[in-house]
């Protein structure tokens, strides 16, 4: 600080404050030594008058100390995965500390340190005289229960300055040593220095001091300067090692020995000025005879030579980076942890606090392999993204955050470098979220559940034109839809089918038909029942006064961690539990503290949950849009493929233990981007979630073993029968909108004979009756040249021969005798067939026999 300019006022005060200054020091030091003595003068009584009213009582926080995440290796044992801090500490007990380190700095800073009361009256008095005078370069002399008290204000500066201003302020005020602020810090450092002393043995003054002091920028305590300077603890340290420390506490940032690179006290020059105060120290042990000559001399001798050990702090530090990110993110984002922003962060950095995650090295470290494998890191011409998160079943406690960038504190300086968690949401995280495509049709699918409907009921999803929707959300009831009509992605065709199909297959169009059949704000209430909201964390899709209809189809951006829970919620049987990534935290003094609120709650009936994971799981089957995502390892699984508009695709894959979500696409760029367009190592994009889902969840299933899911509800998957009309006799149109309507699908079969007008109907298969809706029934058109055989069984061979040429059929075959009576045709009486069909009769045998009447012989 700047030289405050020296009034003549100010060199009489100065004068007034060392007299009064010496006369309390000269009466307390009597009294602390020989309490006996009588103390009568008026100066003296007027001095302590004065020293009594200054404050007596000093505060002494919790030490400011790194906050630590911890996380289980593969082996179960907690590890650290990252720490934060203002000030790297690490506080150790007396016997933790070699002895020759109390040798040196209390021959250095306060030799009589256990034989005075809290003051060294006489370093004290020649400090202020020094101060006085206004000398360029200050003296020292405060005790070490003085500079205990010293550095004990300062840590409360750095606890409750709220601005850099307030910190410079309170940093002065309690530093300041010279002219009269500096007689009058001084008289209250002495006062607290006393009172200290009365409540604290010298031995832990010794310690507290060691464990607070500045051994130069952000290392403080004898255990993290001893780490930080030599890699050794503090318990190891050898007498030229312990001198050093000594010498550095004095002052810590011209001492400091981690800057080789400095011109003063470098590399270069042997840490010259360090070596002169290390030598002083080494001077002082001699003399109070802590030391030999010869160690004097051996350790003056030896070069400083540092073993720097940078210590690591923040989420560059471990690999699992994003989990990191994460877990700093939920910390400073809860007020579980703070009133406001700022205080939550200074808690992280300074509070001491350990914190437990949910983290599995196992599983992060599959998911890393399958991002580094099939991801690029960045693609030219737009931001790419990749990421997965997966979460345990029925306990939210998420297992691991991967992406396929790289990890950059702050903002990004090249393409693929991030420090937003793709996998989370604006508040925690960074991120807007992934458009969740198809994977959003889950909430239409136990809504229609929900609403006691069939996954084999069969629904119209030929993507027909709906006007408008159900919506108890907005005024009136009714939403209006505009003229969006919904296609399939892969140009399926549109058809009667069921939500099982619908979701095997993952056709637009049937989903389009069954939200036409339910309520828009329902399927939105679903959504955020099971935890999705947007990608700002605020706004639940569909739920709000404004919706689109299209939004049923995963059009809005939704965090990955989000759908990763809601679809746990399937595979748990209901049950929704809030993602978490802490399952415990502790402060400095390992007392447990509240951490984020997350509950597990049943938010959908089991059956629902249930005979949804029987339609979720043939997604992963044969045949199934996610089906290449299956490891095959015999695990059953359920799962979700979903896709935005070539832009982003997903698939969430899950078993009864363990559920991924993986995303694939566009952060930010052009909306010309088709990621189907694209490939890295031959494969395409909008591919590689396949590979990364199968990847990761092949891994998974042998740590985290899957079960079989429950049975689906009998009633919920019934075959719903239809009334099958009769449409014989109707033009092929109209028959064929006859059977849509009433909810079959229609195929049509080759002409058959009839007497029909052609191009009518003749035949159905089915025939009409009762039969299951969405069944598939074959319409035959007449070819207008049947005819009905008729009957002409009794007559003679030539009368119905002559019948058969006038009914129309021109190829009749009579029987040999004209006049024999005919007993059947072929084909038989009333087949209808072609015209030109042969008509073969068959005639009983005349009858006539070779037997006498009456009159024969007799």
């Amino acid at each position: 600080m700047p030289q405050k300019n020296r009034t003549t006022t100010g060199v009489l005060g100065g004068l007034l404050g060392l007299v009064g200054l010496s006369a309390v020091a000269g009466v307390l030091v009597t009294a602390t030594v020989t309490p006996a003595l009588a103390v009568s003068s008026a100066a003296a009584t007027s001095a302590i008058n004065m020293f009594d009213n200054l404050p007596s009582v000093l505060t002494i926080d919790k030490l400011i100390l790194p906050s630590t995440i911890y996380a289980k290796n593969d082996k179960g044992q907690y590890t650290t995965m990252a720490t934060f801090y203002d000030q790297n500490r690490s506080p150790v007990t007396f016997d933790q500390i070699a002895p020759v380190m109390f040798d040196a700095i209390l021959s250095s800073e306060d030799p009589r340190f256990y034989e005075h009361g809290g003051i060294d009256l006489i370093g004290t008095t020649r400090a202020i005289l020094s101060n006085v005078k206004g000398d360029a370069n200050t003296q020292g002399g405060s005790s070490i229960s003085q500079q205990y008290v010293k550095n004990v204000l300062i840590q409360q500066c750095d606890w409750n300055a709220k601005t850099e201003k307030e910190l410079n302020t309170c940093w002065e005020k309690a530093t300041n040593a010279t002219g009269t602020d500096g007689i009058q810090r001084k008289l209250q450092e002495m006062r607290y220095a006393i009172a200290l002393e009365q409540r604290y043995s010298k031995n832990d003054i010794l310690l507290g001091y060691l464990n607070i002091a500045n051994f130069g920028g952000t290392t403080y305590g004898i255990e993290a300067a001893a780490q930080r300077y030599f890699g050794v603890s503090a318990s190891k340290l050898n007498l030229a090692q312990a001198a050093t420390l000594a010498g550095i506490v004095q002052n810590p940032n011209t001492y400091r020995i981690d800057l080789p690179g400095s011109k003063t006290n470098g590399d270069a020059n042997h840490y010259a000025e360090t070596k002169k105060r290390q030598s002083y120290v080494l001077g002082r042990m001699l003399h109070d005879g802590k030391i030999t000559q010869k160690q004097f001399d051996d350790a003056d001798k030896a070069p400083i030579t540092p073993k720097i050990t940078t210590p690591t702090t923040g989420c560059s530090a471990t690999y699992a980076h994003y989990f990191c990110e994460y877990v700093t993110d939920t910390i400073t984002n809860d007020p579980a942890f703070g009133a406001t922003p700022d205080e939550r962060a200074q808690l992280l950095r300074k509070g001491g606090l350990k914190i437990y995650t949910t983290f599995d090295a196992r599983v992060q470290q599959a998911a890393d392999a399958a991002q580094a494998k099939y991801s690029p890191q960045s693609m030219p011409g737009f931001q790419f993204g990749s990421a997965s998160v997966s979460i345990e079943a029925g306990t939210g406690r998420v297992l691991a955050i991967a992406q396929n960038t790289k990890y950059v504190p702050g903002a990004a300086t090249a393409p693929g470098e991030t420090s937003v968690v793709y996998a989370g949401t604006k508040a925690v995280g960074g991120s807007n979220g992934f458009n969740a495509g198809s994977t959003f049709k889950l909430f239409t699918l136990l809504d229609w559940l929900e609403q006691g409907r069939s996954i084999n009921e069969v629904v119209d999803g030929r993507g027909k034109p709906v006007r408008t929707f159900k919506d108890s959300c907005v005024p009136g009831g009714v939403y209006t839809n505009g003229n969006y009509v919904p296609k399939n992605f892969a140009n399926e065709r549109p058809m009667f089918g069921t939500p099982a199909q619908f979701t095997k297959m993952s056709l637009n169009t049937g989903f389009w038909g069954m939200a036409a059949q339910l309520d828009l704000c329902d399927i939105g209430k679903m959504a955020g029942r099971l935890g999705v909201s947007l990608g700002d964390g605020t706004t639940v899709p569909l739920a709000t006064d404004q919706p689109s209809a299209y939004e049923i189809l995963g059009s809005d951006s939704v965090s990955p961690l989000s759908m990763a829970a809601a679809y746990a919620t399937v595979a748990a049987n209901g049950i929704y539990c809030q993602p978490k990534v802490i399952d415990k935290v502790t402060d400095s003094d390992n007392k447990a503290l509240p951490i984020p609120d997350t509950k597990c709650s049943q938010v959908i009936d089991p059956k629902v949950a249930a005979t949804a994971a029987s339609a979720l799981r043939g997604v992963m089957q044969g045949g199934g849009t996610g089906s290449q995502g299956n490891p095959n390892d015999g695990t059953q699984l359920i799962g979700k493929t979903g896709t935005h508009e070539t832009r982003q695709t997903w698939l969430i894959t899950s078993s009864t233990k363990v559920t991924t979500a993986n995303v694939v696409g566009t952060v930010s760029g052009p909306d010309s981007v088709n990621l189907s367009r694209l490939t890295y190592n031959g494969i395409q994009l909008w591919n590689l979630r396949y590979r990364i889902a199968r990847s990761i969840q092949g891994a998974i299933d042998q740590w985290y073993p899957g079960g079989q899911f429950p049975a689906p509800d009998r009633n919920l998957t019934r075959f719903v029968l239809r009334d099958l009309p009769n449409v014989v006799g109707m033009s092929q149109d109209q028959a064929t909108q006859t059977l849509n309507s009433a909810g079959f699908q229609v195929q049509v079969g080759g002409p058959v004979d009839s007497d029909l007008p052609a191009g009518t109907i003749a035949q159905q298969d089915p025939g009409a009756g009762k039969t299951a809706g969405g069944a598939t029934v074959t319409i035959s058109p007449s070819n207008g040249q049947g005819l009905s055989v008729p009957d002409v069984s009794g007559q003679k061979s030539s009368d119905a021969a002559a019948q058969l040429h006038a009914a129309g059929f021109a190829n009749v075959a009579e029987c040999k005798q004209g006049d024999a009576v005919v007993s059947s045709t072929d084909p038989p009486s009333s087949t209808m067939t072609n015209r030109s069909t042969k008509i073969t009769l068959t005639c009983k045998d005349s009858g006539k026999g070779n037997g006498g009447g009456p009159g024969g012989n007799g």
